[in-house]
């Protein structure tokens, strides 16, 4: 008898294993190849920017790992990439529509009533492509050459300095209010519209300092008209070492011009592993990290639940500044 229930016991778990198997062959075969037709990535910019060009980048190397599939950019601009990033989250959540994101993709649900989606639950993280830290730049001839310089002088003239951005409730905008509470510093905003003459008057000294984007300085810089007083983040910027983090003054100030990929909220968790796991592989080439340290960005390729995690972390504390400081859009 003993034999025969030990017998039977094993036939039950050859049984159990055997239906494991076809359970998991089963769940494999429900699966539909990915990708199997084209795949657009929306990026929220007109053509040619910093953000495009990365993705553009990228987008070759997804070509080859994903055997030819077509990779589409997409250029859809317009509403602080609102629009393009709407289009994204009203896409089928099956891989095969991602959209590219930036910091502003945080500050946007605290400067409107009204959004077409919720920035949450309506999208996935995917994976934050790069850091790009903001540079903090003035006129050459400013009476300050070090951020230690600038914020004493900032004291002893209360309200004298400003410092010019592309717009209120811009990302620059916010990094330049985060300063100022950290420094101590009474500095007066100016926006202008845009990037681009907010550079001309500064170059020109009629304002006294800067947040952008460090690629977007870096030709003033190079060529002697801007100087640099630090980078935004809590390092010293591979092949930029000689540019002082600002967290060298002010400890934990870190702020970085975050871009990254989202997906409809829907897409199931296994397909974004593995979208994630192509662009991180797409990323780590020598050819892309070559171009990547030309555009002074970081590369990152972090995973799904990191990126959430950080959108996460970035809403609560942009939201704060929006509150604290009343900012409101253009």
């Amino acid at each position: 008898m003993r034999w025969m229930q030990k017998a039977g016991k094993l036939a039950l778990g050859s049984f159990i294993a055997i239906g494991a198997l076809l359970a998991t062959a089963n769940s494999l075969a429900a699966e539909p190849p990915f990708p199997n037709g084209p795949v657009k990535i929306i990026v929220p910019f007109p053509p040619g920017g910093p953000t495009d060009t990365l993705v553009r980048i990228i987008q070759q190397n997804l070509q080859k790992i994903w055997d030819g599939n077509p990779v589409i950019v997409e250029n859809k601009p317009g509403g602080d990439t609102i629009i393009g990033t709407d289009y994204v989250a009203k896409a089928a959540p099956d891989g095969h529509t991602l959209g590219v994101v930036v910091t502003a993709h945080t500050i946007n649900p605290f400067l409107r009533e009204k959004m077409p989606y919720d920035t949450t639950r309506d999208l996935a993280g995917v994976t934050q492509l790069v850091n790009t830290p903001l540079a903090l730049v003035t006129y050459t001839g400013a009476p300050f050459n070090t951020l230690p310089e600038l914020i004493a002088y900032s004291k002893k003239n209360p309200g004298k300095l400003t410092y010019a951005t592309p717009g209120s409730g811009t990302s620059t905008h916010l990094a330049g209010e985060l300063f100022k509470q950290a420094a101590g510093a009474d500095i007066m905003h100016v926006p202008y519209k845009g990037s681009s003459p907010a550079q001309v008057d500064l170059v020109a000294g009629r304002v006294d300092l800067m947040f952008d984007v460090f690629s977007s300085t870096l030709p003033f810089i190079q060529n002697g008209k801007l100087k640099v007083l630090g980078l935004s983040l809590d390092h010293r910027l591979p092949n930029y070492e000689k540019y002082p983090a600002i967290a060298e003054t002010l400890p934990g100030f870190n702020v970085s011009s975050i871009i990254g990929v989202v997906a409809p909220a829907a897409t199931p968790k296994p397909l974004l592993a593995r979208i994630q796991a192509d662009i991180a592989k797409a990323m780590n080439t020598p050819d892309v990290k070559e171009r990547l340290a030309t555009f002074a960005m970081e590369p990152v390729a972090s995973t799904p639940e990191q990126f959430d995690r950080l959108i996460q972390s970035e809403l609560k504390r942009w939201g704060k500044i929006v509150k604290d400081n009343n900012i409101h859009s253009n």
